[in-house]
């Protein structure tokens, strides 16, 4: 039997997550989430390696993968994309090289005089531990695009996308709290947080 100090000292670690990513916007929205969960987030800059793909999700979990095994400790990534129907799903997993070089207004360019202006983000969290097969989570929210960028929270396509279940703000215009209640990432971070907190569960009883 462990003493209780044992107790919470692996329950402290057991509830610590390392999110590899350079992107600060992306770790506060889902370190805001997994405060409700009940687990601290860490943010790992590791310069993560991302394959060419047209799938979030293989995108994601190659990361994860590589990340957990050169830094040798379970790590959480996550990738996602802009999807514009009209455009065929362009910018999708290419948006972060295409937000680069072209911006939120070479999208709503692309868009001008255009009646669909239907889209999509969607995200892809992966979860992997030294020498295991990574563990992967979806997350999709549909909206529109706007006719002109609106706000000044968020990051990337913010400013032009309105979730089809809020109040016709842009991602752009909500707080990171705000926008957790919509959006692709949260849904995806909550289903690998409940994944997380089952399997440590599970872990613990094991160990009992």
């Amino acid at each position: 039997m462990r003493s209780k100090d044992e107790e919470d000292i692996l329950k402290g670690h057991e509830r610590t997550v390392d999110f590899a990513t350079g992107n600060k916007g992306k770790y506060i929205e889902a370190a805001d989430l997994a405060g409700v969960f009940g687990i601290r987030m860490r943010q790992l800059e590791f310069d993560k390696v991302e394959i060419q793909s047209d799938d979030l999700v293989q995108i994601a979990s190659f990361a994860a993968k590589h990340a957990a095994a050169t830094t040798k400790r379970p790590i959480v990534t996550e990738d996602a994309g802009f999807f514009v129907d009209e455009l065929s799903g362009f910018p999708g997993p290419y948006s972060s090289y295409v937000f680069k070089a072209i911006g939120y207004e070479g999208i709503l360019k692309l868009l001008r005089g255009v009646d669909n202006r239907n889209a999509s983000f969607r995200a892809a969290v992966s979860f992997c531990e030294p020498k295991k097969a990574p563990t992967s989570f979806s997350g999709i929210v549909r909206g529109t695009v706007s006719l002109k960028p609106k706000g000044s929270y968020g990051f990337g396509f913010d400013p032009i996308f309105i979730p089809n279940l809020g109040d016709g703000r842009t991602f752009a215009q909500m707080t990171p709290k705000e926008k957790n209640l919509f959006s692709h990432r949260a849904k995806a971070f909550a289903k690998f947080f409940t994944w997380f907190l089952m399997k440590d569960s599970r872990a613990s009883t094991r160990a009992d």
